[in-house]
């Protein structure tokens, strides 16, 4: 009888703290935002103008664009199309118990996790769809920040203008092209991009069978001194994705490897190293990486002086975002207008949903409203991330990149480099280059460790 009596006591307060995060974390679709229609907008790599033909005639390119960039000028339909097809991942409630922990929620505690997970969710959506590919469904959605939208309602681009800007954007074949949607042209294109769609969705799937859910990354998130219901930095959930990449072994996902900068730094021969890396197969063929570079942007508070640095980033076509936020609040960043950020919010409790069931409903892992925040409101502890898709990509990316960094380090020492050689040629040591019969070399337990208790404000 008495353990009855708990069972109703622990169901009781369950149900306490499920009505409370209802609450505390619904607010985040409540609020409204509102976008200028004098400025253009960056999101990873593409420029949007919200301009009519009758403002000025042809939109002129952002400053911040690069040279060959991966942009499109479009209206407000096209960036919210843009917008809303970015795999959007938060708080979750009344999902299979964490191992030992039993939570069955992630909120008030995983915000830093869900904006990994978005940003490794870009990577794949890159990785196997390309830039250019967007959810049909993706205006469909109902926008309760509609507000936002029709308070500069501004009228389409024409489709032969479009047409014209996207030619003289891109000389390069369609084949060459990083932006053009794979396969796409066809119904069986479309089934496939589709299917690729959901499946990296399901990979997030609230579960303790999925790759890349929050039970399997708490797992890993163990070997760092974490566990379920602590708070995590964005340097230690690098760490906890490069981890749970490497342990996959879908065959999907063989062609892709994770790389986490050390110190600010990223070693070239590592990164290529991996990038040359046989396969299961036996074979040499170039993978994808993704490298994750933990920085600070500051000291106690965000330094303005790094404004441009980030939205230089968040201009780039290889950069899938940036993970970090305000003080304990974890953001995916995406793009900028102006000098606020545009990003995601975590924090937002929503049900469970079994991604094992044929045709779950894919609404609530996309974002039906953008959020902007005035860029002295970050926090500086962040991760950046950006996807190369072979060595040659890389070469190219790690030279833009450089560009960059010294463009908006006036003077000052950039906020990471990259260096030619591998890590062990230098006397800071790397880790073991042999396999490590546990996750975390010794070195890397050791790196994230300081991470967590001396570097990084906890988000």
């Amino acid at each position: 009888m008495e353990a009855t009596g708990t069972d109703e006591v622990d169901k009781i307060k369950t149900k306490f703290i499920s009505a409370w995060n209802n609450m505390k974390y619904s607010w985040v679709l409540k609020t409204k935002t509102y976008f200028s229609r004098n400025s253009p907008v960056l999101l990873l790599g593409k420029c949007y103008h919200f301009k009519s033909e009758e403002d000025d005639g042809i939109p002129v390119r952002s400053n911040w664009a690069p040279e060959d960039p991966a942009v499109i000028s479009g209206n407000v339909d096209e960036f919210r199309k843009d917008f809303v097809s970015r795999i959007w991942l938060t708080y979750r409630e009344e999902f299979p118990p964490m191992g030992a922990s039993g939570l069955t929620t992630d909120c008030g505690w995983g915000c830093t996790l869900r904006t990994g997970q978005m940003l490794l969710a870009q990577g794949l959506v890159l990785h196997f769809l390309g830039r250019a590919w967007t959810w049909p469904a993706a205006l469909d959605m109902e926008n309760s920040d509609s507000e936002s939208w029709t308070s500069h309602t501004v009228k389409k681009l024409t489709a032969s203008f479009e047409a014209s800007w996207v030619g003289e954007r891109d000389p390069r074949p369609p084949s060459a092209s990083r932006n053009a949607p794979r396969g796409s042209g066809s119904v069986r294109d479309e089934m496939r991009n589709e299917g690729f769609h959901r499946k990296i969705i399901s990979w997030f799937g609230d579960s303790p069978r999925t790759y890349f859910g929050l039970h399997q990354l708490t797992e890993y998130g163990k070997k760092s001194g974490k566990t379920a219901g602590d708070w995590y930095g964005p340097a230690v959930v690098a760490h906890i994705l490069r981890k749970a990449v490497e342990e996959v072994r879908h065959p999907d996902l063989q062609g892709l490897t994770v790389y986490v900068a050390q110190d600010c730094t990223v070693y070239n021969s590592d990164v290529t190293d991996k990038l040359r890396a046989s396969t299961d197969s036996g074979k040499t063929d170039d993978k994808a990486v993704l490298i994750l570079v933990p920085v600070r942007l500051g000291g106690e508070r965000t330094n303005i002086d790094y404004l441009e640095f980030v939205k230089g980033i968040l201009s780039l076509e290889y950069c899938v975002g940036i993970i970090g936020g305000k003080p304990k609040q974890s953001y995916y960043f995406a793009g900028f207008q102006d000098d606020s950020l545009i990003y995601m919010d975590p924090h937002y409790c929503q049900s469970f949903v079994d991604v094992s069931i044929k045709d779950f409903p894919l609404e609530s892992f996309h974002c039906p409203s953008p959020k902007k925040m005035s860029f002295r409101k970050m926090d500086p502890s962040c991760t950046v991330g950006f996807y190369c898709r072979n060595v040659q990509d890389f070469e190219r990316a790690s030279e833009e990149i450089t560009k960059v960094l010294k463009a908006s380090s006036k003077e000052k020492y950039p906020l990471f480099t990259f260096v030619k050689g591998h890590s062990r040629d230098y006397d800071f040591a790397s880790g073991p280059t042999r396999e490590e019969p546990d996750l975390f070399s010794e070195d890397e337990k050791k790196r994230l460790k300081r991470f967590s208790t001396e570097e990084f404000v906890l988000l």
